[in-house]
């Protein structure tokens, strides 16, 4: 957003308060002559005064016909963008310093011309919105890790003629976590217990406690772990996959308690929750106030990746996320 538009955010808070989804309407649309429509009011006063000099009909006619045509425009602009509606679809999750690419899904009842939309120092992402929704990317940059919100975005138009410059600014309420940038370096492992002697902590092992998933059947296995209901369904022949934890799970914790190489200890973390998710092991998180059980699986990952990108964040803010999850 511009300096502009910082200086009317308290305005613009209660015309336009933050919402996942939103419908503009004569509240939030603002309406400008654009330099092209200077030049042509300019035009347009010259005309009028060469005419009324010499009195020339035909001149004034043409002024008049301009003035009217500039008055049509503001109400043909503010048609464009009136109605259209915003709605800002599930994020995908994005590492410190990646563009988070947001997706909108934009809805009319009619054709939207020369749309544009943008955040904050990014360039803008041009959109043709038919009848019906239409879904979009938005680019926006993820400087660094934490609870991010981009700002507003600008929702803006030229049409028609580039006369008018019809925009707004719509907030939708975007609270989103950004992973900490992932650096490889040692396990920052912890043990709850001084037994140290095994190696393979929180790795899996063929067993019979928890259920993994199917893989190929193998010649000579048990009939009783063929997966006789994928068969039915012309799956092939395929067995269940059955593993237990090996030794003792993993514990990732913060090396060190200084400020200054907190940031540092963190993308390690971040690296070794990716790690050991890809290996299929056993790992809990212990970080200053919060403690997550071990476990494993994407949705064990995205909480632990969650819980490091929310270290040290603003309390409102990881209130306002809370409540958004």
């Amino acid at each position: 957003m511009s300096r502009f538009g910082i200086k009317l955010e308290p305005f613009l808070a209660k015309r336009l308060p933050p919402a996942r989804e939103q419908t503009l309407s004569h509240k939030g649309i603002f309406i400008l002559p654009s330099t092209f429509g200077l030049v042509w009011l300019l035009l347009v006063a010259l005309l009028f005064l060469l005419a009324t000099n010499y009195q020339n009909n035909l001149i004034l006619g043409i002024a008049l016909l301009m003035s009217s045509l500039f008055v049509t425009c503001i109400l043909y602009s503010y048609r464009n963008l009136e109605g259209l509606s915003l709605q800002r679809l599930t994020l995908p999750t994005v590492y410190a310093g990646s563009t988070l690419p947001v997706p909108v899904r934009l809805s009319a009842k009619r054709d939207v011309h020369q749309l544009s939309l943008e955040f904050a120092a990014m360039p803008p992402c041009s959109a043709a919105v038919t009848p019906g929704p239409t879904d979009v990317l938005i680019p926006v940059t993820a400087p660094k890790r934490g609870l991010f919100n981009p700002g507003r975005l600008k929702v803006q138009s030229s049409y028609p003629l580039g006369l008018m410059r019809t925009w707004t600014w719509v907030d939708l309420d975007i609270c989103h976590p950004v992973f900490a940038s992932p650096i490889e370096a040692p396990l920052p492992l912890v043990r709850l217990d001084e037994d140290k002697a095994q190696h393979d902590l929180g790795a899996w092992i063929p067993g019979v406690d928890e259920y993994q998933g199917l893989k190929s059947y193998i010649p000579g296995e048990s009939l009783k772990q063929v997966a006789w209901k994928q068969l039915a369904q012309g799956r092939g022949m395929l067995s269940k996959d059955f593993a237990e934890p090996q030794g003792a799970p993993r514990w990732l914790s913060l090396p060190s308690d200084s400020v200054s190489e907190r940031e540092h200890g963190l993308s390690v973390l971040s690296f070794w929750v990716d790690e050991l998710s890809a290996r299929q092991q056993i790992f809990g998180l212990s970080l200053p106030g919060l403690k997550i059980a071990p476990s494993l699986g994407e949705a064990h990952r995205i909480e632990c990746q969650i819980a490091i990108a929310c270290v040290g964040a603003p309390p409102e803010l990881i209130q306002r996320f809370s409540a958004r999850r």
